[in-house]
């Protein structure tokens, strides 16, 4: 068990860029000069939270690097630590050190459980999951939780498009049950201006509410702390590894690698690998086609109750295909951006991010696309958008929470029981037993994915949003259980916002405009219109150019109109700026006044 002293973690505090509250109230820069006008800077339990001071002992423990060279005892030669040497790598790859993680405080989980999953709220105790917890995880929750109730106007559209129209209503149905819609023309009329309303407020919605997003953002960034983080030059990452020299930028001996091989190991295993996973969604896709056209041949020669079942089959056998091939490239792309050897830990999550993004666009979204854009078959993208919104959410509450929740009651637990006569250390060793969290990026992706069915396809199928929120009124207490129960506390680095995450919703939400215009464009209102001479082909491409523009246009405006930050946050941010320079200058005045004594 490892801590470290008062001094330290104020040091660290300030080196982090951490903000505290000062004594006038307001949330200032943390300084440890200025440390005695911080209010409870005396008293570590309550100045910082838990998670802070467990990401602190971490960050000094991989900062600590050898002053010397020195030969550890009982260790091969290779493991001899040579001048600036990253003292916990070594440690780590020798095996003296075999795992690190952040112990759970037994009083306060329990409280936060009781707050959180087991009681009757509502709302979300997100300040005390970001104090246990830290603000990678509190601004997930956060995000999940706005992003949850911000479904509830889509919802209510669509289930008032879904009401007044008979001809939605039937399409739901025929959706639900795997059969062809058929559209009639006498009621067509009211269909067709339900799904034309849907696609714009889909996508005026989605504009509206990450501007939202963005300000609730900043407000929990200056709440928690995190609006004015350090920007400071990143050490290597423990795992980064090259031939010894002298960095440019510091003067300090480490590793270096060359950029030419890094990119060089990137167009040639890393583009390639993710091309052969991107043709194995494509391969997914024709036999997904297939299977369809089978069972649809089996459907008109049966006409049977088991017939009508198996149009479903193509979907799931599908859905299980693209999920375990999201599995399983989640590993490789691991294994390749480790392979690049980026030197920060900040690329290396960027370019990790990235491989993940393109993939899960692709093999989430792809049939959709084809669907709408290739075959361009309207009823058959209600049907498949109908099945991944039923059997994905299943299968991904069943193996998010179901599947942990069994391996730990019948596998894991048996191994860790413990009683209140234990020592201590023995509930600490305890805790090793439990999985390592895998980290939020199948969480984010899901979310993700869940975006881009309700902003790029929802105008066909208008109760997209109301599956949502079912879905994700008990997936905030089910995450929130898994959690705090199923896995073993993770460590959580100071972050002032989602990240890569916010800015792939956002691309997500200009995408949507070319989906949803291009979409209505296969409405059967002008389709007839086209059919009768009254449009031609031209005409209907060039109308959905022009609103896509439009809107377009619309969406900047709005987004113009909705400042990122409010004006308090702007002004904190000026202040905590100004405050800084002036620390700065203070710090610097000294050696000024020396220097010009000396040379008068």
């Amino acid at each position: 068990m490892i801590s470290a002293p008062r001094c330290t973690l104020l040091q660290a505090t300030e080196e982090l860029g951490l903000c505290k509250t000062y004594n006038t109230g307001e949330m200032e820069t943390f300084s440890y000069d200025d440390r005695d006008n911080f209010t409870h800077s005396d008293n570590m339990e309550i100045f910082l939270t838990l998670a802070e001071k467990q990401y602190i002992v971490k960050y000094e423990l991989e900062g600590l690097r050898a002053q010397r060279d020195v030969r550890i005892p009982g260790l091969d030669d290779k493991y001899t630590l040579h001048h600036r040497d990253n003292i916990w790598q070594k440690m780590s790859s020798a095996g003296v050190v075999v795992d690190t993680f952040p112990l759970h405080n037994r009083v306060q989980l329990k409280e936060l459980g009781k707050s959180w999953y087991s009681g009757n709220r509502l709302s979300q105790p997100l300040d005390s999951v970001n104090a246990y917890f830290g603000s990678t995880m509190g601004f997930y929750f956060s995000f999940l939780d706005f992003y949850t109730w911000s479904l509830l106007p889509p919802a209510i559209l669509g289930l008032s498009i879904t009401y007044l129209s008979s001809e939605v209503q039937k399409e739901a149905v025929e959706a639900m049950a795997g059969l062809e819609a058929e559209i009639h023309k006498e009621e067509s009329g009211l269909a067709i201006s339900g799904h034309m309303v849907q696609a714009v407020f889909s996508m005026l919605w989605s504009t509206v509410f990450m501007e939202l997003w963005k300000r609730r953002s900043s407000s929990l960034s200056y709440r928690w702390g995190t609006l004015h983080l350090a920007e400071r030059f990143a050490e290597p990452r423990p795992s980064f590894h090259g031939d010894l020299g002298v960095n440019p930028v510091t003067g300090r001996v480490e590793p270096l690698f060359p950029e030419w091989q890094r990119d060089l190991r990137m167009a040639l295993v890393s583009i390639p690998v993710v091309g052969l996973f991107l043709g194995m969604v494509v391969l997914g896709m024709l036999c997904f086609y297939w299977g369809e056209n089978q069972v649809m041949r089996l459907h008109e020669e049966w006409d049977s109750v088991v017939s009508q079942m198996l149009l479903y089959a193509p979907s799931v056998l599908h859905i299980v295909y693209t999920n375990v091939l999201a599995t399983l490239y989640k590993t490789v792309a691991q294994s390749l951006t480790e392979f690049e050897n980026h030197r920060e830990e900040s690329a290396f999550q960027n370019h990790l991010t990235a491989k993940v993004l393109v993939f899960t666009f692709f093999n989430y979204f792809a049939v959709l696309f084809h669907i709408a854009f290739v075959k361009q078959d309207v009823a058959l993208l209600r049907k498949r958008l109908a099945s991944l919104l039923l059997i994905t959410q299943l299968v991904n509450q069943v193996t998010e929470v179901v599947v942990p929740f069994l391996v730990d009651r019948f596998v894991s637990a048996p191994h860790r029981t413990e009683s209140e006569d234990d020592p201590e250390e023995d509930k600490f060793r305890n805790q090793i037993k439990l999985p390592v969290f895998p980290g939020l990026f199948a969480e984010y992706i899901e979310l993700l994915v869940q975006f881009g069915y309700l902003s790029l396809f929802s105008c066909v199928y208008p109760l997209t949003a109301v599956l949502l929120l079912i879905n994700n009124v008990t997936e905030i207490r089910s995450d929130a259980y898994k959690v705090c129960k199923l896995f073993r506390k993770s460590f959580s680095a100071p972050v002032a916002n989602m990240g890569v995450w916010q800015i792939a919703f956002e691309v997500l939400s200009f995408v949507a405009v070319m989906s949803n215009c291009w979409l209505l464009t296969l409405s059967p209102q002008l389709q007839r219109l086209h059919d009768e001479g009254h449009m031609s082909s031209t005409n209907i491409v060039l109308m959905a150019i022009t609103a896509e523009h439009v809107l377009i246009i619309v969406k900047v405006i709005v987004a113009a109109l909705i400042p990122d930050e409010p004006d308090w946050i702007r002004k904190k941010r000026a202040h905590m700026q100004y405050t800084s320079m002036q620390a700065l200058r203070q710090q610097n005045l000294p050696s000024e006044e020396a220097q010009i004594s000396f040379n008068v």
